[in-house]
């Protein structure tokens, strides 16, 4: 029971990140979605820091693992890169919430150290796999991959962001096909 409590907490806690971010993780709120009393979740988290910090490494630890799930399906490095806004688009789906990473980013200066190194984890993965691809399709050489990665990275999170605030899943598919046809993200 111990474990599933633990991963109960941390599935709340995602999507109470991804809704309201850091600040508006509420402990109470949680153990009383997941069932337990709230001091249960210091048993499993001993401060509010020790449990964003476990729930960011959990997504960029999730988000490596569909990313290169994408990579070894697709084969094809562009059909892989076409691919890569569907996280972002996933995470709108479900509730109209914001991608972790970009969500505790907004929120850097206000956060706790090892909560920042995740956060900070999460933008390294998603842009050297970016930059991977960028290389293995012939779009770009090692030398401006990172540099276009991180174009990518911060656009799609920029679509998802707009998106949100409108509650207009469209509007995000419409900036990444704008995107493509600009020639920022392969077609």
């Amino acid at each position: 029971m111990s474990g599933n409590a633990r991963e109960a907490i941390l599935a709340a806690g995602r999507l109470s990140a991804q809704s309201h971010g850091y600040g508006g993780l509420n402990m109470r709120e949680l153990a009383a979605e997941v069932g337990i009393k709230a001091a249960s979740i210091y048993h499993h988290f001993p401060s509010k820091a020790d449990l964003a910090a476990a729930i960011a490494e959990r997504y960029w630890q999730d988000t490596k693992a569909w990313l290169e799930e994408v990579a070894a399906a697709n084969g094809d490095p562009k059909a892989a890169l076409k691919k890569y806004p569907e996280t972002f688009r996933m995470s709108l789906e479900n509730g109209n919430r914001l991608c972790l990473g970009s969500f505790l980013g907004a929120e850097y200066d206000d956060l706790p150290e090892q909560v920042r190194q995740q956060v900070q984890t999460f933008a390294d993965v998603n842009i050297g796999w970016l930059a991977d691809r960028l290389v293995d399709a012939g779009l770009t050489d090692e030398k401006g991959s990172e540099a276009q990665a991180r174009s990518i990275f911060a656009a799609v999170a920029g679509a998802q962001l707009l998106a949100r605030s409108r509650s207009d899943i469209s509007l995000f598919d419409t900036m990444i096909d704008s995107f493509q046809e600009a020639g920022l993200m392969p077609g």
